[in-house]
């Protein structure tokens, strides 16, 4: 097999910088180009001491820890990458419920959910999250991973004929969704009501099942989804709604059950999708619709219908999640993650270019791809770790810098974070003009 082209390894040694992730994902030939070209980089900015990504945590998702990057480095940092809101991950009762769990069940659950990997565990998860929503005649179907609900929801809702009408900001577990149905696709501008309407005029008729999918928060804009003329607007023209609360599930809302709460749609919505890797603290996800729906999903969802079901320690430790979410401490947590990312936006607030709004996913834009590596690195050098998005994640550009705020944060801690953003943005020049 021909070797690749050494002009091509010199181009990406010489160019590094210029490289993005969009760049290594096709190859019209037969030839490994794309993916040995990848490995290339990757040499390269390890050689470089700046491959900052996939760099080993030393414990839990603390707000402070060490990381151990690709290149044997440690450096000890703020954590702001992870979205652990609550800091449930690591609370003693949800880490004991957990062991409870694989003491009774064992490691796994063995098998497909629809066969013998239902567990009473498994019921029990779900029958607290139907009463923490509190909704008559509604139920929930349990997933393995939060990508897999979008996936597996809008395959078994949508069929070929069928349409799906989606912000153009969604998430990729909604777009792939959306391809795997076979339905037909269409994006409406982000949170553009009118362009939604155009569509729904255009798409909707006596014969044609269409379900419109947005987001509680989107976690690429750090900005929440106008649900409440979404829900107004499908209602109006006969669609279904599917909203992602991947980023405000036990979060949004006086209790926590999200931006369909705090905009009050949450009894209006079609499919509630919940992730369990996120305020949750732990790993999978669900939907909660009626009853009917979930259990035609529970069957014709195929990446859950042929996965192993969830296993039940994350399964027991998300139970205590939403005991603990639905009382007091859930309620504390909440408030004061609130308070920390109205905190952390002042700090930050006329300086930089931030997201709008008041969410706890906080968005700090730096424009150009070519920044990214060195900034990744300087931010972690300099003590604070962030999940850095580009083009194709983004527009092409429209580089940024996302940070996820927790409960748990101290002041202090957030303080040291917005001014190495600042001492950041005059290095690599995003200061706001």
């Amino acid at each position: 097999m021909p070797t690749i082209d050494e002009s091509l390894i010199k181009h990406v040694h010489d160019h590094y910088a210029e490289y993005t992730y969009d760049m290594f994902m096709m190859n019209m030939s037969a030839e490994l180009e794309e993916i040995e070209l990848f490995s290339e980089y990757v040499d390269v900015l390890n050689e470089k001491k700046i491959y900052t990504f996939e760099a080993a945590r030393s414990g839990t998702q603390t707000t402070e820890t060490d990381l151990a990057r690709a290149n044997g480095e440690s450096v000890h940092v703020v954590n702001l990458s992870s979205y652990n809101y609550l800091g449930f991950s690591y609370h003693p009762d949800v880490i004991k419920a957990a062991q409870d769990a694989v003491a009774k069940y064992g490691l796994g659950a063995s098998s497909s959910p629809v066969i013998s990997g239902t567990y009473l565990v498994h019921k029990q998860l779900e029958e607290a999250l139907v009463k923490f929503f509190g909704l008559p005649g509604r139920g929930v179907s349990l997933f393995t991973a939060g990508y897999s609900v979008n996936l597996g929801a809008i395959s078994a809702f949508i069929k070929p004929g069928h349409h799906v009408i989606m912000d153009a900001a969604s998430h990729m577990s909604i777009v792939e969704g959306a391809k795997l149905s076979g339905g037909e696709m269409t994006f409406f501008r982000h949170n553009d009501m009118a362009h939604l309407e155009e569509l729904l005029k255009k798409t909707c008729d006596d014969f044609t099942r269409v379900l419109v999918c947005v987001e509680g928060i989107y976690s690429g804009d750090g900005d929440y989804g106008n649900l409440k003329e979404v829900v107004r607007l499908a209602k109006q023209y006969g669609a279904f709604t599917l909203v992602d609360e991947a980023h405000s599930a036990l979060v949004a809302g006086d209790n926590g059950k999200g931006v369909c709460e705090q905009q009050g749609v949450l009894e209006d919505v079609d499919m509630y999708v919940m992730t369990f890797s996120k305020a949750f603290g732990g790993v999978g996800g669900a939907v909660y619709a009626k009853k009917e729906i979930v259990q035609y999903m529970n069957w014709y969802a195929k990446c859950r219908m042929f996965s192993c079901a969830l296993d039940p320690a994350v399964t027991g430790g998300m139970t205590k999640v939403i005991e603990l979410a639905s009382g007091p401490l859930g309620a504390e947590r909440r408030k004061r993650l609130k308070s920390n990312a109205t905190y952390f936006r002042s700090l930050l607030e006329g300086k930089v270019v931030l997201s709008e709004g008041d969410a706890w996913v906080v968005i700090v834009h730096f424009g150009a791809e070519s920044k990214t590596l060195q900034l990744n690195d300087h931010l972690q050098r300099s003590g604070l770790d962030t999940s850095i998005i580009q083009f194709p994640a983004v527009p092409r550009n429209e580089a940024r810098i996302r940070m996820f705020i927790t409960s748990e944060h101290t002041q202090e801690q957030l303080k040291k974070a917005a001014d190495v953003i600042l001492q950041s943005a005059a290095k690599f020049d995003f200061l706001k003009k």
